[in-house]
């Protein structure tokens, strides 16, 4: 069964075979996050691609969590202060992962175990929580789900 696609403000890359949405409030970085996972994924040897950034269009298929670009933004990703640029991309990958804002101090500096996140009415992922300053990114993404990249 296919939902009727839900278009969330999100950055979605696959790495290797790895599906990361990118979500949180405008101006956190989502772009440059998933921008350099790409790179550092590439500059590692793994195969690494962008979906979609800005908006992705997220379904479910099978019990799977699907993201798909919108066709007006292929291939597109904004890096702040430097504009947009084209990438190599996929038209829709299975998302596996929701990256979000980590909290740098405070009581949710540590965040649960086991979180989870809505992504849109029925669908949801289990969570990685990430600061925005984050020299490389995916090494501490992989360091938290050594499953990213297989």
């Amino acid at each position: 069964m296919t939902d009727t696609p839900s278009n969330i403000h999100a950055t979605a890359i696959v790495v290797g075979s790895t599906g990361l949405l990118f979500m949180g409030p405008s101006g956190w970085g989502k772009s440059m996050l998933a921008f350099a996972c790409i790179n550092e994924a590439q500059r590692m040897g793994m195969s690494a691609i962008l979906v979609a950034d800005d908006q992705v269009l997220i379904s479910k298929q099978d019990g799977t969590v699907i993201a798909t670009c919108p066709a007006t933004i292929a291939g597109l990703i904004e890096l702040r202060g430097t504009g947009i640029v084209r990438l190599p991309h996929t038209e829709s990958a299975v998302m596996h992962y929701a990256v979000l804002p980590g909290s740098v101090s405070g009581e949710k500096r540590l965040p649960p175990e086991s979180e989870r996140t809505t992504i849109a009415d029925g669908i949801d992922l289990p969570v990685i929580r990430l600061l925005a300053n984050t020299p490389l990114p995916l090494a501490v993404l992989m360091a938290k789900a050594p499953d990213i990249g297989e």
